[in-house]
């Protein structure tokens, strides 16, 4: 394992219409999708211009422990030295383990959970497959967050968990209206961590997944152009404008042109 604990490594998309979500993303983003066969329930590799972004699935017919449909999804893994060991570190700290720790293959090992905020989260450990390569090119992931109204609770999960180092970004306010912290400083950052207590209904927050384009209005069209949604956006931002979509089988996404970052102020 070269990448560090808690460092956002992997994402991988659930459908409902698997040939549909590949017209879609390959169609938006270029990519390529490679069927790692009937022993990985046809579970499909994601690359980008030749560079590993993901995995996609299609999980028709599945359900969860409790018995509900599984939805069209974006899921994020965070990497772990021992998946076993970690998982066990999550119901130590208020949270639930949903898919219990599992080896798949020489590819890793695997866990997904609820932290102690609710939100879900993989847990990955590196084999074969150490997670997405970091190119930062248009169509690969660009940033991880998390969006939480229980900030503190989410701040000693994952460091207790995962041994988050959060960095808080920018001056503190003086009444907490606007919380954010990164998973390492600066250009080390893999991920954020924001309050967004009055910015969005706790039904709407959670971890969410950014890929970049090139521009975002070319992008927009795209997305309805295929079928997509433009559920919120686009914002400027200083990483970026930023738009939130929905593909066409109700899993959201966020982009960002970070050739079109505006300072602030």
């Amino acid at each position: 394992m070269t990448r560090t604990t808690g460092t956002s490594t992997w994402a991988d998309l659930s459908v409902t219409d698997l040939a549909a979500a590949k017209t879609f993303y390959s169609g938006l983003f270029g990519w390529e999708f490679e069927d790692l066969g009937e022993s990985f329930n046809h579970y499909h590799l994601i690359r980008n211009g030749g560079a590993l972004v993901g995995g996609i699935m299609d999980v028709t017919g599945m359900t969860t422990p409790d018995g509900q449909t599984l939805p069209s999804e974006w899921g994020i893994y965070l990497a772990v030295d021992d998946a076993r060991s970690r998982t066990a570190k999550v119901t130590e700290n208020g949270g639930t383990v949903v898919v219990p720790p599992d080896a798949i293959s020489e590819a890793g090992a695997m866990s997904i959970v609820l932290d102690a905020t609710g939100a879900t989260i993989g847990l990955w450990q590196a084999g074969a497959i150490e997670g997405y390569e970091f190119t930062g090119a248009p169509g690969s992931p660009v940033w991880f967050e998390l969006m939480t109204h229980e900030y503190d609770k989410a701040v000693a999960f994952y460091t207790a968990v995962f041994e988050a180092n959060l960095v808080p970004m920018g001056e503190p306010m003086d009444d907490d209206s606007f919380r954010y912290a990164t998973n390492g400083p600066g250009d080390s950052a893999s991920w954020g961590l924001c309050d967004a207590t009055g910015a969005m209904p706790v039904e709407a927050t959670g971890w969410r997944l950014y890929f970049g384009v090139e521009a975002s209005e070319a992008a927009l069209a795209k997305v309805v152009e295929l079928g997509g949604k433009v559920l919120d956006g686009p914002t400027d931002s200083p990483f970026g404008r930023i738009a939130t979509i929905e593909d066409p089988c109700g899993a959201s996404f966020q982009i960002s042109a970070m050739s079109e970052a505006v300072p602030e102020d």
